[in-house]
């Protein structure tokens, strides 16, 4: 029973320790070199339709969005700014 209990342990030290890493890196998950491309499925792809340089520009056209939207959701309000709410 014990070789079990340490068994889960060394797993779920290798899980937290790979998820600390994904996040420390702060970088987006890859697929492998497999996948898509070696069974010849990754023109089906609906947003790049198998072409690369255009997923990169989604995915940065994505992060532009996001941080419109941050800047956009400003909590702060002006006081000192004269509008026609003051009136």
């Amino acid at each position: 029973m014990t070789i079990y209990i340490l068994a889960f342990i060394v797993v779920l030290l290798v899980i937290t320790g790979m998820a600390l890493g994904a996040i420390v890196q702060n970088k987006p998950l890859k697929g492998s070199c497999g996948g898509l491309n070696k069974i010849g499925m990754k023109k089906d792809c609906d947003i790049c339709g198998g072409d690369d340089d255009e997923c990169e520009k989604e995915q940065e056209r994505q992060r532009q969005a996001a941080l419109a939207k941050a800047a956009s959701t400003d909590l702060a309000y002006d006081a000192t700014a004269k509008g026609k709410s003051d009136q």
